[in-house]
């Protein structure tokens, strides 16, 4: 193509595209007003959420003894059956009834996850024994001698120490 073709042709039309700065301004005023609504609903809905997990933990809290004092009633009921069989109930009645009351009670011990500990002969442990003292016996040295109160767990953890005798070393 020769230079006289070229300026021949026709000149291609330019048309500005960009926007004016009152236009640029209304877009950013319309960007920020946006950011600010999607900010204001982001806000209101975390408040909502930690206002939901305050109430669950208070709920949770307040009934959280629920299943297990429902669980106690039967024991109470059946403490209380055994008080009204009167003065004409024999001993061995009353030791029965009281048996299956401990067996009821234990079920709902088992149920709850509270463990007994009860560590006769096995090494002393201060954070499962509470030492009340020391006396002189066979066995080995600093184990438990004697079980004077057995002691509890909840969910593995220690809510009363066993209260305990421990060997003396010789």
């Amino acid at each position: 193509m020769s230079e006289d073709q070229v300026n021949q042709e026709e000149p291609v039309n330019a048309v500005d595209t960009t926007p004016s700065p009152e236009e640029m301004l209304r877009q950013a005023e319309l960007n920020a007003q946006e950011h600010h609504d999607a900010w204001l609903r982001a806000k209101a809905e975390t408040e909502n959420v930690r206002r939901r997990a305050l109430e669950d933990v208070e709920k949770a809290r307040r009934f959280a003894l629920d299943r297990f004092a429902g669980d106690l009633l039967a024991v109470k009921d059946s403490l209380e059956a055994a008080l009204a069989t009167g003065d004409g109930a024999s001993l061995e009645s009353v030791k029965s009834g009281v048996e299956l009351t401990l067996k009821q009670l234990s079920g709902v011990f088992e149920k709850n996850a509270i463990n007994e500990i009860s560590p006769l002969g096995d090494k002393f442990d201060p954070n499962r024994h509470q030492a009340i003292g020391i006396v002189e016996a066979d066995g080995e040295p600093n184990s438990v001698a004697q079980v004077l109160q057995k002691g509890y767990t909840l969910n593995e953890r220690v809510i009363r120490p066993a209260l305990v005798m421990v060997v003396k070393p010789k």
